[in-house]
């Protein structure tokens, strides 16, 4: 999978998101430090994602009527 991140010079030092996957955003003094809250953040989205679809899949089956 390929994202990709956006990141931006501001007076209280940088922003970042990713344009693919809504809610992936942060901030950091520091490129650096947004860099790396942005990997974070991403992370957690992905998991989050996963964990909610998951138990979706084993609710998808045909149900027998008698």
């Amino acid at each position: 999978m390929h994202l990709t991140a956006v990141f931006q010079k501001v007076p209280e030092g940088y922003i970042g998101f990713v344009e693919e996957l809504p809610g992936a955003n942060t901030q950091g003094a520091t490129l650096d430090e947004a860099r790396a809250n942005l990997t974070e953040a991403v992370e957690l989205i992905l998991e989050a994602n996963r964990t909610m679809t998951v138990p979706c899949l084993g609710i998808v089956r045909a149900r027998r009527t008698a």
